[in-house]
């Protein structure tokens, strides 16, 4: 998730709000003056508003801004099962179709910096790669493009970058630390400064116009093409200013500084161990196998699956993404409750990544390991 990003803007004064219950004879327009009037020359029809309004009538309470509860008003319009047929459920199934307020013209229209240019090349160049597969297959090289992928995508992505160094959900050693993170260096998707970065910002707008990949843009925008478009996130968040306690350690700015030498490293030594079948496997595969299940957590995990907690976005659990993202794809218990180390929370809710956790946990290197307790887990229920 190779982007520069910068800080957000001051942080505005949470705005509390308390949705009326629904009133057969009343007007939505009468509870929600202001909304109508700031959209109605909006891309979003006076059909939708309502549609949104009606949504927030049912009696969902929460306060915008606040970091947790951060329900998308008119981004990304949520309606009652009654008005969507039986594909939704209200409180159970979240609706399996997401607005799309306005789609972002990433490839064209707009200025391309070297950034942006280079990213597509890198991204462009792996999947090619993927071309010659067939013609280059051997058992060897198979099993370095597994065995990387676990490597990369489950301790470096999965474990280090998002568990560890973006929420912090336990401690480990500093050495384990370096090591995991350098793992997550070899999935080509940016270096941990910038990964985290774009992480925590996705957190704190989740959904809404300053989310740096949110499906309101479009599936794909979510998925990847977000990637390409470093201007648009600086827009929206302004320059990185939420890791500082990655910025702190030099470790992390070596990475950030020397981050496109070491992915060559790796290749070049996998050519000597394997020739070009490993160049193909090891590197062109693999990576694109571990692009597109990461980005099928920014896209897959927010248009379909289940809500099984009230988070006010439009997170949801996924299980297919969850079986090939090492327990990612359990999206919305990830949201609903951001600093635990577990995401599979229910016993069938397979989780790789915690699975490793919890062992490290078990011989004494992972201390601190975070979990949501009953109180906890009740403030998130729908009930409540």
């Amino acid at each position: 998730m190779a982007a520069l990003l910068a800080p957000p803007p001051p942080k505005a004064k949470p705005i509390s709000f308390s949705a009326p219950h629904r009133h057969k004879n009343i007007p939505v327009e009468a509870h929600f003056p202001a909304i109508i009037r700031e959209h109605q020359e909006s891309v979003y029809d006076a059909k939708n508003i309502r549609k949104t309004l009606n949504f927030l009538n049912y009696g969902f309470k929460g306060k915008i801004g606040d970091g947790r509860s951060k329900m998308p008003i008119v981004s990304a319009a949520s309606i009652p099962s009654s008005e969507c047929g039986n594909d939704s459920k209200f409180g159970g199934i979240f609706l399996s179709d997401v607005v799309v307020k306005r789609r972002r013209s990433v490839y064209w229209g707009r200025k391309w910096n070297s950034l942006d240019v280079a990213t597509v090349g890198v991204v462009l160049a792996m999947h090619l790669l993927c071309l010659f597969a067939p013609f280059a297959f051997n058992w060897g090289a198979l099993w370095v493009a597994v065995g990387l992928y676990i490597i990369t995508g489950l301790l470096g992505i999965t474990l280090s970058f998002h568990r560890h160094l973006s929420h912090r959900s336990f401690k480990i050693p500093r050495w384990l630390e370096y090591f995991f993170a350098y793992c997550g260096v070899q999935a080509l998707q940016g270096n941990p400064i910038d990964w985290v970065s774009t992480h925590r910002y996705h957190h704190q707008f989740c959904d809404s116009e300053k989310d740096p990949h949110s499906p309101i843009e479009g599936f794909w925008f979510s998925h990847m093409s977000w990637l390409f478009d470093t201007n648009s996130i600086v827009e929206r968040c302004g320059k990185p200013n939420n890791v500082g306690d990655l910025e702190k350690q030099p470790f992390y700015k070596f990475l950030q500084s020397t981050y496109v030498f070491h992915p060559i490293a790796l290749g070049a030594l996998l050519y000597a161990l394997g020739g070009f079948p490993y160049i193909v496997w090891g590197m062109g595969v693999r990576i694109v196998w571990v692009y597109h299940i990461t980005w099928l957590v920014n896209s897959a995990c927010h248009v379909w699956g289940k809500q099984a907690w009230n988070t006010g976005d439009l997170s949801r659990n996924n299980w297919w993404v969850a079986v090939l993202a090492f327990g990612e794809g359990w999206h919305n218990n990830h949201h609903a409750f951001e600093y635990s180390a577990r995401h599979g929370l229910e016993w069938w809710q397979i989780d790789m990544t915690w699975f490793v956790i919890r062992f490290l946990e078990a011989i004494g290197l992972a201390i601190d390991v975070k979990l949501p307790n009953s109180a906890q887990r009740q403030r998130m229920t729908f009930s409540n």
